[in-house]
């Protein structure tokens, strides 16, 4: 148990290291706006990722904090999980102006730091919610056809989800987001199986 806890400290302490890089990094885009760097358990075995910070999350320096924050919430609250069991964050860590898409390049600069911050973490799932989050670990995949399936990129499991604000727009949307979270604990239980299955069918091809 010890070790454990040594070990979290060190990835927390690793996590605040990156946190201050970024705020002092003048080429970064976007600088106008506050960073929101990410949360929760630095131990996760599963990342949430979104596109970028809203108003709300500027506002507050946290990640889905405002209405899809609250669908999040709730959609992680249903299958017996906290908010906190997990890890929260964006591929652009800071807000676009009027809550724009996030543009290519500013993607491709927050990117060395999004890797390092799951490297860090080290999850054995990732689940993106929304396009710009999936297409990020998968570029030629489709939301509305691999939403709730699983993938192998980077050595661990992508799990595409849509994002809670497309969530809150559609019945339908609502209702496919909720069913793909409802296959959450049964991915996450049987992660190792996944990864190691996967892992060999790469190493055959």
């Amino acid at each position: 148990m010890q070790q454990e806890a040594s070990k979290k400290t060190d990835k927390e302490e690793l996590l605040r290291r990156l946190e201050e890089q970024m705020a002092v990094d003048n080429t970064l885009p976007l600088r106008e706006a506050n960073l929101v760097f990410g949360e929760g358990d630095p131990d996760a075995p599963i990342i949430f990722i979104g596109e970028a910070p809203g108003f709300n999350e500027d506002r507050l320096k946290r990640p889905f904090v405002g209405r899809g924050g609250q669908l999040l919430n709730e959609a992680i609250a249903s299958i017996g999980w906290k908010r906190e069991d997990g890890y929260i964050t964006n591929i652009v860590k800071r807000r676009p102006p009027e809550n724009r898409d996030p543009l290519p390049e500013e993607i491709s600069a927050y990117r060395p730091y999004l890797t390092r911050q799951i490297a860090i973490i080290n999850p054995k799932i990732v689940v993106t919610l929304g396009r710009f989050a999936m297409n990020y670990f998968l570029p030629h995949a489709k939301i509305s056809q691999d939403q709730g399936k699983i993938f192998f990129a980077d050595n661990r499991l992508i799990v595409p989800i849509y994002h809670p604000a497309a969530a809150l727009r559609s019945t339908q949307v609502l209702e496919e987001f909720f069913k793909s979270f409802k296959k959450l604990p049964k991915i996450l239980k049987k992660v190792d199986e996944l990864l190691r299955r996967a892992r060999s069918k790469l190493a055959s091809n």
